[in-house]
């Protein structure tokens, strides 16, 4: 027998390892007690008797299990067990402690299980039907967010810019960038352009470099195919030009249509497509007819500096 009434005690836990697996009588009544803890009772493997009147219980979760036990325990008598009372909390205050509904504290595992598998199951769908039904509407919202990361990572830089033009092209389209507009701009007039292939840096991310190539430039020119539309990376770059341009207000992309391109074909580009409604463009003669007039008005749009609000000096095209 263990005599613990009237002792002040606020827990039971310090007996958990006392080694009293021979007790059968604890008296602890008049103390603190709120809660009854599961391992204290288990510690006590040879108890028959409980005294726990005059504590302040509290009526919640925490003593579910022991409300359960001692009215499903045959080994163990709780004095008075029936006429325990609730101290906490104050809405409970006075009302019977077995009265507590100890169904409301079991956790459903299966139910659980069956809530989050049908969420997963759902989000899943839903995903799936978005980007079947949205699929480019999501994927410009993707490169929408990448661009909008780099352009704040690229705002706290400082400015400095290295090259006339970035230059956004796709490799099948390499070829007329090599034989067409490099001799004119580099090679004619002397400007520095930034060309993937040349002026990346090695080893560095490929968005990184894309990035300072596009913020180290004067302007960015994209060269417009049907090539150009299907490449990842190049819808970056518009992108990120495109955000350039709006974010600074400067006119500092110029759209290079090196063949006819169907508006519909436009459509999952959307900020291309409104760069084109609001912007004037430049198309690649066809074969036999004369570029120089192609080759004067973009040699004027590089040297423009004005914002967009300004006369478009390709106008006329």
């Amino acid at each position: 027998t263990l005599h613990l009434s009237k002792t002040g005690l606020q827990s039971l836990d310090f007996l958990i390892n006392a080694n009293l697996t021979k007790l059968h009588l604890l008296h602890v009544s008049k103390n603190s007690l709120s809660v009854v803890n599961e391992t204290v009772i288990q510690s006590f493997p040879t108890l028959i008797y409980l005294d726990l009147r005059g504590n302040y219980l509290s009526c919640d979760c925490t003593n579910a299990w022991f409300v359960s036990w001692t009215i499903s325990s045959n080994d163990t008598e709780v004095e008075s067990a029936y006429d325990l009372t609730c101290n906490y909390p104050d809405k409970l205050k006075g009302h019977k402690l077995l009265d507590l509904n100890v169904g409301s504290c079991n956790v459903d595992v299966g139910f659980f299980c069956f809530l989050s598998t049908t969420t997963l199951v759902l989000v899943t769908l839903l995903g799936s039907f978005l980007f079947h039904f949205l699929k480019w509407q999501v994927i410009y919202a993707y490169y929408l967010l990448l661009a909008f990361i780099h352009d704040n990572k690229q705002q706290r830089k400082p400015k400095g810019l290295q090259y006339d033009a970035f230059i956004s092209y796709n490799v099948h389209d390499e070829l007329w960038v090599m034989r067409e507009l490099l001799p004119q701009l580099e090679d004619k007039r002397g400007w520095k352009l930034c060309l993937h292939h040349r002026d990346f840096e090695p080893g560095k991310p490929i968005m990184d470099n894309i990035v300072d190539g596009i913020y180290n430039s004067r302007k960015t020119i994209c060269v417009i195919s049907r090539h150009y539309l299907e490449s990842e990376w190049c819808s970056r770059e518009i992108q990120i030009a495109s955000f350039r341009l709006f974010d600074e207000k400067k006119d500092v992309l110029i759209l290079v249509f090196l063949e006819n391109i169907p508006s519909h074909q436009l459509s999952p580009y959307y900020r291309m497509k409104r760069l084109i409604q609001k912007k004037t463009y430049l198309s690649w003669p066809k074969p036999g007819e004369d570029t120089r007039v192609f080759w004067q008005k973009l040699r004027i749009a590089l040297e423009t500096r004005g914002t967009p609000e300004m006369d478009n000096p390709l106008a006329g095209i």
